[in-house]
């Protein structure tokens, strides 16, 4: 894609007079900057992004953008040199906005979708609903980019340069509508400002991210910020009262001016969840819409899944579409990879599902939520990951034991630590009953050969991931393949 270089004025940047320098593009790392780049120096968790002015300057930037302590660390580094430098109070938003004038477009109808748990499925049920409604639409976020436009993705929520270029190329495409994941470590670092968003939603709030959020008022400060700072004041916000933080954040929406959509089984709300049958293959759900009764059968796993589709068909909603038109495409969706995903079935009928649950609530609700589909046994292969908050560990172990039958306490990303420390603080709160299996493969093959008629096992954490990170290495590793492998394997067809 193309791209005109453009002066700091139009970027909503002020430099000193005679400074308004044409740039040539964006960057956040000096090793990524070309002649004419304006290069952030952003602050980060360990180093200033100020400390690489100099190497930035060597390879050509024609503007350095950084914030008051960023000043004082680039101050020699810029000393009698004829590149602008702009000094703003938040480095990030500026850039964030810079980079959205740079790149320029984006699609017109936008959304994003905040929570610990269900991101990622609201995100992809929006783009299915456009989709089903003849619409070009994709989705941004953990699994990637998919739909109508397709495109990998390191983060749930990329950064603003790789973000508003990814926006401009699927607007390029013919992408009209685009939903994606709004992460707490994207809101708090302004990746979304810039965004032009016309609705908004907030599935759930529990614990997660407390690795790198200082407590849960700071973790749910960065979520509700999509409400109270990013979203305009004329969109709507789609919310789940029935999780204790919904209501207060559609005060917080409704005193901003924002519309409210909001779903749960409360009788004020927009879109009244009343009930659900379940059975092997998905479930029946009866809700209102604004008091008028509706049905849906949705071939999906899982009791809240319904929540998810609802907050989604909320949100499709809010950007235009007939109601009607919505609720009639619901029975069209699909799975969303990695969460409760039916992995494979063996010969007596048991079945293997995947989800993506790493956090305690989100185990015991994966868990919860099968059990209706299932006549047997519930068993559940449970880890957790290296480098993140460790106060989660023993909990998961917890609600996993609490909710399953039977319980395999396995590694997931171990990272930098120690695999066996990890399993032993999952398995403080699994209890003595569970087994320990370090290598992944195994502990699938053990479930899944402990599977009788009518039994399920549920193996979580990974969901749609196809690698395991141990030390700083990836090694391929698909939980639903090594599902499939374990089931052929015991089966006999292959």
């Amino acid at each position: 894609m193309a791209l005109t270089a453009k002066p700091l004025s139009a970027l909503g940047l002020t430099a000193r007079p005679g400074s308004d320098v044409a740039v040539t593009g964006l960057a956040v790392d000096s090793r990524l900057v070309k002649p004419g780049h304006l290069f952030a120096a952003l602050p980060g968790t360990k180093l200033h992004g100020a400390t690489f002015v100099t190497a930035a300057l060597e390879r050509g930037a024609g503007a350095v953008l950084t914030d008051r302590a960023g000043e004082d660390i680039a101050r020699q580094a810029l000393a009698g040199s004829a590149v602008p430098l702009l000094v703003v109070e938040d480095a990030r938003l500026a850039l964030a906005c810079a980079a959205a004038l740079f790149f320029g477009a984006q699609p017109a109808t936008m959304v994003a979708v905040t929570g610990t748990n269900g991101k990622t499925s609201v995100a992809t049920f929006t783009r299915m609903i456009w989709q089903a409604l003849g619409l070009d639409a994709a989705n941004i976020g953990t699994t990637g980019v998919e739909g109508a436009f397709a495109a990998p993705s390191s983060h749930t929520t990329p950064e603003p340069i790789t973000l508003h270029r990814l926006l401009a190329e699927m607007a390029a495409a013919g992408v009209t509508h685009a939903a994606m994941e709004a992460s707490s470590h994207g809101l708090a670092q302004r990746r979304l400002d810039g965004v032009m968003l016309k609705a908004a939603a907030f599935t759930n709030f529990t614990q997660d991210h407390l690795d790198y959020h200082a407590s849960f008022d700071e973790y749910f400060d960065a979520k509700a910020g999509l409400f109270t700072r990013v979203l305009p004041e004329e969109a709507t916000a789609v919310i789940n009262t029935d999780d204790p933080k919904g209501p207060g954040l559609a005060a917080l929406a409704q005193a901003r001016g924002q519309k409210l959509i909001r779903v749960g089984h409360g009788t004020v709300c927009e879109i009244q969840l009343q009930g659900q049958r379940f059975d092997a293959g998905g479930q029946d759900v009866r809700f209102l819409w604004q008091g008028g009764p509706q049905m849906v059968r949705l071939p999906l796993i899982g009791g809240f899944q319904a929540m998810n589709v609802l907050t989604a068909a909320g949100l499709v909603i809010a950007c235009g579409a007939e109601p009607k038109a919505v609720f009639d495409a619901l029975g069209q969706l699909a799975t969303v990879r990695g969460r409760m995903q039916l992995a494979a079935t063996r010969t007596n009928g048991a079945t293997v599902f995947v989800d993506f649950a790493h956090t305690p609530d989100a185990v015991e609700t994966a868990l919860r939520a099968l059990r209706p589909h299932v006549l047997g046994r519930i068993i559940a292969i449970v880890g957790a990951g290296g480098d993140r908050d460790r106060s989660k560990r023993p909990l998961m172990g917890a609600a996993a034991a609490a909710h399953a039958d039977a319980v395999i306490v396995t590694d997931d990303n171990p990272r930098t630590e120690d695999p066996a420390l990890i399993r032993a603080a999952v398995m403080a709160g699994a209890g003595p009953e569970a087994a320990e299996v370090g290598d992944r493969a195994e502990a699938i093959l053990r479930g899944v050969d402990a599977l009788g008629p009518g039994d399920a096992l549920l193996i979580m954490g990974k969901g749609h991931e196809r690698g395991q990170v141990i030390g700083t290495d990836v090694f391929p590793f698909d939980d639903a393949e090594q599902a499939s492998i374990a089931v052929a394997a015991l089966d006999g067809t292959i």
